[in-house]
């Protein structure tokens, strides 16, 4: 009944995603302990901070958010919220907290400590990169703006609740509170931990950290006062960092490790698909997702629209696809094609090497110029950023790579002036929620474009930030059409502009073991990247 009622009184957009390989359902078994691998450390486990596709997954399990998602879908659902009642018009909400949820700390959650947070991801000594996704809250402005560090927008009548005022409709604003930056945290702990609550995070999610070992591994156990019965599954799992694909997937197929976190290296992919376990160690299926290469619009030459142009017409995107063994299609438009709003009929800057080489000449640069291109150094990217390199020379940019860990990519995307271009391969654009508006916020929208940001073409379009706004206002589910037509045009539009090459749309194929169960849309899960809640161990 609660589903039926919430699609009917929102604007939530609900993604049928293509299905994945039927398999008959297991039932889930309690207990066991796994190992997962991933190349480079994880930076930061603080959820106002923390924005890669590796820490997303563990953060959403560390933490607990008023609402949250049915695992493996886009499906929302009440989480530390029992219940909620919408306004009419769209611009109240009313939510009713659970009782006895603790922190791993032991101390109750109550309203308080939801408004804390809230104000905490958007106030901008936190440097966080989530703020922009609750501009609707009344107080917003004041509060980026440095004038007060609380939101007026976020009312605790009593402990059990939390009311939220707007100062527009918000079609995603159900799913706004459901992202990792909506979390709630204590605040006793932030302030003790003395700006290292990333590093010693407290939550009421289903698993605790336990340890952490900088540069070797984190160990997360199961939180035996989780509010939800029979979850999580297992009774913990380690995260091993520092060690290459090919090493964890040899380690893998030796029964060591349960799951390849950063997938199968393209030169293993047919051979491991091909093994009389490959169906049952391979899972593959699409996601809400766009590679990407940005063009800073803050540093010559890319401040010029015609150089900007010319290399989305320089990339042979086929020849990138057939490096990832045909697991993705060329991209024309920020948009992945299953998103709503996704414009079939849109054709993009075609591979045109001759007219590349004219648009840079108009635009004075007919002798090429010198850039650097920044990707991250897990294979297959740095042979991406090569092809990219290649493509470049043969219009006359001449651009070196710097393939860094992933950190250090994304902190020079998000310096300003520091990185005139980035391939966004291993930390691509994964749909934080299944709503087109995600795709333009934090990486192409004007409040993406700050320091420690996702936007890292530093691009700002005044006119479209208006169009997006008006779009996330048609809140009434009668205007749904309307609604992401308006979307659609706004990513269509932003190409003219180009501040990004869209390069590929990405499969995601993970790894894991075969004393694994539970379905394949937990482990490629459209909310989580992996769902830690809901993976198990067969017995």
């Amino acid at each position: 009944m609660f589903k039926r009622w919430l699609r009917h009184t929102t604007m939530a957009t609900m993604v049928a995603l293509a299905p994945f390989t039927a398999k008959a359902q297991e039932t889930p078994k309690q207990g066991g302990d796994i190992v997962v691998t991933y190349k480079d450390d994880i930076t930061t486990l603080d959820p106002a901070i923390g924005y890669d596709w590796v820490n997303w997954s563990m953060i959403k399990s560390l933490y607990s958010r008023l609402m949250d998602y049915e695992p493996g879908t886009p499906h929302l659902i009440p989480s530390l919220a029992e219940s909620f009642t919408v306004s009419p018009d769209g611009l109240t909400y009313t939510f009713k907290l659970r009782k006895g949820v603790k922190f791993s700390n032991g101390r109750e959650v109550v309203a308080s400590d939801v408004k804390y947070s809230i104000e905490r991801a958007v106030n901008p000594k936190t440097q966080g990169p989530g703020a922009g996704f609750f501009g609707a809250i009344q107080g917003f402005d004041e509060e980026t703006g440095g004038k007060t560090e609380t939101l007026s927008g976020i009312e605790t009548p009593d402990d059990g609740t939390v009311v939220f005022r707007l100062s527009r409709p918000d079609a995603t604003f159900l799913h706004v509170l459901a992202i990792n930056f909506a979390s709630v945290v204590p605040k006793e702990a932030v302030e003790a931990a003395g700006g290292d609550f990333g590093k010693k995070p407290v939550g009421s999610g289903t698993f605790i950290l336990k340890d952490w070992t900088i540069g070797q591994q984190l160990v997360f156990e199961r939180n035996k006062d989780y509010f939800v019965k029979d979850m999580p599954h297992l009774d913990s799992f380690k995260v091993e960092v520092g060690q290459e694909p090919l090493v964890a997937l040899l380690r893998l197929q030796k029964g060591e490790v349960d799951i390849a976190g950063d997938g199968i290296p393209p030169a293993k992919f047919l051979e491991i698909k091909n093994s009389a376990d490959g169906a049952q160690m391979i899972v593959d299926g699409e996601q809400l997702h766009t590679g990407y290469i940005t063009l800073n619009t803050k540093v010559k030459p890319f401040d010029n629209v015609k150089v900007r142009q010319a290399v989305n017409m320089a990339i042979n995107k086929d020849r990138i696809v057939r490096i990832l063994n045909g697991r993705a299609t060329p991209a024309n438009q920020p948009l992945p094609p299953l998103m709503p709003g996704y414009d079939k009929s849109f054709t993009g800057y075609a591979y045109d090497v001759a007219k590349a080489k004219a648009l840079l000449a108009e635009a004075g640069f007919a002798d090429g110029f010198e850039t650097v291109l920044y990707s991250t150094n897990t294979d297959p990217q740095p042979r991406i950023a090569q092809a990219i390199q290649q493509d470049l020379a043969a219009i006359g940019v001449k651009a070196e790579v710097r393939a860094l860990a992933q950190a250090n990519v994304i902190s020079a995307g998000g310096t300003e002036g520091e990185a005139p271009m980035i391939w966004s391969g291993g930390m691509a654009w994964i749909a934080d929620f299944p709503d087109p508006s995600n795709f333009y916020g934090p990486i192409l929208g004007c409040a993406g474009a700050v320091q420690g940001g996702w936007n890292w073409s530093w691009y700002c379009n005044a006119d479209l930030d208006k169009r997006a706004v008006a779009a996330d206002s048609m809140s009434d589910p009668a205007k749904s059409t309307e609604r992401t037509a308006a979307w659609g045009k706004v990513f269509t539009d932003i190409m003219a502009d180009a501040p990004w090459v869209p390069v590929i749309n990405e499969r995601r194929v993970v790894a894991k073991s075969l004393r694994m169960g539970g379905a394949d849309n937990i482990y490629i899960d459209p909310t989580r990247v992996i769902n830690y809640d809901a993976i198990f161990v067969k017995q």
